[in-house]
């Protein structure tokens, strides 16, 4: 069987023409492409922070790439736990891990399911809980075991639960602040992650129940190496002094104070407490007024027998009796210490004030900022107002309320004569929120702990702009069309 010449041409030049097109197709599909990044998913990570008096659920959330090794790490969901800190459930350690199933299921809700099994959690135990392990090992250790148990019965990747140290609190705390104040690193309006030129950074002030911490860059090298920690972020090489002061934060200071004017009443009862307000009474046992390694006990004493103390509204002598409870003398290293004897360079910089700090001084309308003089005045009135007066115009709890004098004396006596801020006050800034998120160590710790996380590897696609891909479709189409008329014409053709 033969083709005509005629049809033998249209034929061959049909071919010709089917196999230019394909040709100019593929020279479309190979050049001027473009290799295009797909979105990160959003990566996630969990740190409850188990304070001495309570537990909270922290829940961050950063890209799946990072900037020089460390997490751009956001605050996306807070969970508070139901009851005290974990160091409360001595006596019951299951009690521990059953409080945290709450906040445990807000944070399966939250995360994606198909990434549950990748999120890490982390549990991070503080002064209570370093108190409890000095009181008593075994129960410090059963309540970490009944709380990683619970934990692991979720789907999540759980790192570990830990009594965090006293400078690692405090560092936490100093990276959280300068994280959020964009020491370390900010985000351009060309939308690139840029170390910050001239950058400032911040010192920090954290006061809990049963510590409290200081942290800053001095302006002078470090001269106790136990008091240095030298982290790396984002790059950048820092040197921090930062210390713990163990049994000063408020709750323990508190005790401490009680347990200073029972000494000093000697057989007297009731026992006059001058930072309580007149009007105001409260009844003790023994057992619990000795109930901390904070306090030194007596040789014998009945734990049942109680006391009862009374405010009398002195606010010259609640400050003077805050002063006794802290050793502001004994410094080998004068002038460079802070109290206790413990080494501290000048404080330099700004610093925020957090937890504690903040929330007293925000309920006596002191926050963010106030002077020296304004801060002593408004302290002074209301030391001096009687019981009545302020359950008649605040609604606060009765535990909290009857401390806020003693605890804004307690405050002004650790920065003015603990820390020195005499002459730096106004470099204080009481917050409790920097950018819509919390001042607290556990973003820090998360920020830390990202250096950890591997990166995710980008997804890339290729693509190619619009009028190219247009002409891309055309010539295919116009190629698979050829084809087809091809076949047609073998089909056709009749011998």
């Amino acid at each position: 069987m033969k083709l005509s010449m005629g049809k033998q041409v249209a034929l061959a030049a049909v071919v010709v023409v089917m196999g230019c097109v394909g040709i100019i197709a593929l020279i479309l599909t190979l050049v001027q492409h473009h290799l295009v990044d797909l979105p990160h998913r959003m990566q996630y990570g969990m740190v409850f922070d188990a304070g001495s008096t309570h537990t909270s659920l922290y829940m961050y959330h950063w890209p799946g790439n990072k900037e020089n090794n460390t997490g751009v790490v956001s605050q996306m969901l807070v969970c508070d736990v139901d009851g005290d800190g974990i160091s409360s459930y001595a006596q019951d350690p299951p009690g521990a891990g059953l409080s945290l199933r709450k906040c445990l299921e807000s944070a399966l809700a939250a995360v994606p399911a198909n990434q549950q099994r990748e999120t890490p959690v982390y549990l991070g135990a503080t002064a209570g809980m370093r108190l409890l392990q000095l009181q008593n090992h075994t129960q410090s250790y059963q309540v970490l075991e009944q709380v990683t148990k619970v934990i692991q019965g979720y789907p999540f990747d759980f790192r570990g639960a830990r009594i965090l140290s006293g400078m690692e609190e405090g560092a936490y705390g100093w990276i959280t602040i300068n994280y959020l104040q964009e020491s370390f690193i900010k985000h351009t309006f060309e939308g690139e992650w840029v170390s910050p030129k001239g950058r400032k950074i911040w010192g920090a002030l954290d006061m809990g129940g049963s510590s409290t911490q200081i942290s800053f860059t001095p302006g002078q090298p470090v001269q106790d190496p136990a008091s240095a920690l030298g982290p790396k972020l984002y790059g950048y090489q820092y040197e921090v002094y930062t210390h713990s002061y163990l049994c000063y934060g408020k709750e323990q200071a508190m005790r401490q104070l009680r347990v200073n004017l029972l000494k000093m009443s000697g057989s007297t009862r009731p026992v006059k407490h001058p930072c309580y307000h007149l009007g105001y009474n409260i009844t003790l046992t023994l057992g619990d007024l000795y109930d901390s390694p904070c306090v030194a006990r007596p040789v014998t004493f009945d734990p049942a027998s109680e006391v009862t103390f009374t405010g009398t509204s002195e606010a010259l002598q609640c400050l003077n009796q805050m002063k006794k409870i802290m050793n502001l003398t004994d410094c080998s290293l004068a002038p460079d210490c802070g109290f206790n004897g413990v080494y501290q360079p000048p404080v330099s910089g700004d610093f925020f004030a957090f937890s504690t700090y903040y929330y007293t001084f925000d309920f006596l309308g002191l926050a963010p900022q106030s002077s020296l003089a304004q801060a002593t005045t408004t302290i002074d009135t209301f030391c001096k107002r009687t019981w009545d007066s302020l359950k008649t115009e605040y609604s606060e709890k009765d535990k909290y309320l009857r401390d806020y004098c003693a605890s804004a004396n307690y405050i002004m006596t650790v920065l003015l004569d603990g820390y020195k801020f005499n002459q730096t006050w106004g470099n204080i800034y009481f917050q409790r929120q920097v950018a819509d998120t919390d001042i607290n160590w556990t973003l820090g710790y998360m920020l830390n702990l990202t250096n950890l996380i591997p990166s995710e590897h980008p997804l890339v696609v290729t693509g190619v702009q619009h009028g190219q891909w247009a002409a891309e479709v055309f010539f295919i189409t116009f190629a698979v069309f050829l084809s087809l008329l091809v076949l047609a014409i073998l089909l056709l053709w009749n011998p």
